[in-house]
């Protein structure tokens, strides 16, 4: 008699040969060089990453609903904070409130209301957490940052100059406990942003000017003159690169202009340049149409003979948009997004829009180490939103999703390595399905081009099959009949 082979160590061997293949066939090595110049450290990163295949977002809680209790109902989410246990703060711009949300997406209080006395919020726009657990609010209306904690029912107000001045930069704290506010500059005639450092109880540290370049993107002009009077409009260019800057949580600036892919994070000393081989990406006939009539409409709201007889929108887009340190140091690089125009057939053909319909479709984002290595590319699901910017920790990201109906929720994803995360889910399947009577083994298998689990059965049996998921990690799960299994 020939002795019966065990399942586990039979699961493992097949999941080893499955991924070393599907590694082999579709992940080209990388490669990463560094050299050292004065006192720049640069990083060069050549293929996929470290991570060696693709990566997705799958969700994991989500928080928001179309019907049901108030505190699930969001009017329009601003910012969203996340601490160390998971506990999410989200800012609802439309109610002026916080609402606080365990890791398990559980409402536990609201933080805030509308109004202009202790503790309240008349234009909150971005929130962040300080190393000692304190909520800041960044509030121009109340020319104030709104401090909430460190015990139950404590506020402080940290007060500030810049009334009726607003942005959509997100609110930025560091690890020595200073928060960063943007404001404008001092006088009128200073156009530029300022950046004022804040100690841990409010006072002001430094005031600096906002991270820039001397590069100057291609603008077009529309001017109308009368004898009583003159009026003026820019735009620039369309896919013209910009200058990217971010507060890294070690309380130095993430900086890269993008006319190429280059980035560079301040250290204590000296500085780390991150490099990363790039595939351009072509812009559309239906963005640059899109784009283009959309500029002119606006600039002969100005003047109107206005032409465009400015530079032309670029071949190709930029290399990235935006730069965002994650709460662990990690850097996370989003590309341009994609204009989408969808076809209805829900338009009502005796009120056309405007203009054509476009949507904004975030597909990505390179994800490096603080040390420079990269990592590898996470798709962005449907759905998904990059404004506002979303919390970004390990292996996580919490962030807006909006459905067909525009309804809007924050999300807790985790990032899925599809070859790497597919053999720790089979082995946690395993785990469960062993003790199962009639299973004879697992192993990640090919389904139709797409990896999945396969679970072994002794026979066929419509009750055991019943007691074995469809979908178990993000994966897949399907049942194959092969009898015991023995070595041979």
């Amino acid at each position: 008699m020939r002795p019966s082979m065990s399942p586990r160590t039979h699961t493992l061997t097949l999941a080893t040969l499955t991924l070393a293949a599907c590694t082999a066939d579709t992940a080209p090595p990388s490669t990463q060089t560094t050299e050292v110049i004065g006192d720049t450290t640069i990083v060069r990163s050549h293929g996929p990453g470290e991570w060696g295949a693709p990566a997705t977002l799958v969700p994991e809680v989500s928080i928001g609903e179309l019907e049901g209790p108030d505190e699930y109902l969001f009017g329009t989410v601003g910012s969203i904070a996340v601490d160390d246990d998971r506990t999410v703060y989200i800012l609802d711009t439309q109610a002026q409130e916080i609402r606080v949300f365990d890791s398990t997406g559980t409402y536990i209080e609201t933080l805030g209301r509308r109004g202009e006395g202790p503790g309240e919020l008349r234009h909150a726009e971005a929130i962040a957490l300080l190393p000692d657990g304190r909520l800041v609010v960044r509030d121009p209306g109340n020319s104030r940052v709104q401090v909430y904690g460190p015990g139950p029912d404590e506020t402080t107000e940290w007060r500030y100059g810049a009334t009726t001045h607003y942005t959509d930069e997100p609110m930025y704290t560091d690890a020595r406990g200073r928060t960063l506010l943007v404001t404008p500059g001092q006088s009128r005639e200073d156009s530029a942003w300022q950046l004022i450092f804040l100690g841990p109880d409010g006072t002001p540290l430094d005031t600096l000017p906002q991270p820039s370049s001397d590069y100057e993107p291609p603008t077009l002009k529309a001017e109308y003159v009368t004898d009583n009077s003159s009026s003026a409009t820019s735009s620039p260019v369309p896919f013209s690169p910009t200058f990217a800057w971010a507060l890294h949580p070690s309380g130095h600036f993430l900086t890269g202009l993008a006319t190429e892919y280059r980035i560079e994070l301040g250290r204590d000393v000296g500085v780390l340049r991150v490099e990363r081989d790039h595939e351009p990406v072509p812009v559309s006939d239906g963005e640059r149409g899109f784009l283009r009539e959309m500029i002119t409409q606006q600039m002969r709201n100005t003047q109107p003979d206005w032409s465009w007889d400015g530079p032309p929108i670029p071949e190709y887009k930029p290399p990235f948009l935006q730069l965002h340190p994650g709460r662990d140091g990690r850097i996370w690089v989003l590309p341009w997004p994609t204009w989408d125009f969808p076809e209805s057939d829900e338009r009502d053909p005796a009120a056309p829009p405007a203009g054509p319909m476009m949507y904004l479709v975030w597909a990505s984002y390179d994800v490096f180490e603080e040390d420079g290595t990269f990592l590898g590319t996470v798709q962005a699901p449907e759905g998904f939103s990059a404004l506002p910017v979303p919390v970004f920790d390990g292996d996580h990201v919490w962030a807006v999703s909006r459905d067909e109906l525009g309804v809007e929720r924050v999300v807790r994803y985790r990032i899925l390595v599809e070859e790497r995360d597919i053999v720790a889910a089979q082995e946690a399947l395993t785990d469960v399905v062993m003790a199962i009577a009639g299973v004879a083994g697992t192993a990640v298998g090919d389904c139709g081009g797409e990896s999945c689990i396969k679970v072994y059965l002794t026979a066929a049996s419509e009750a055991l099959e019943a007691e074995i998921p469809g979908e178990f990690g993000g994966f897949r799960v399907v049942t194959e009949v092969t009898g015991e299994m023995q070595r041979r």
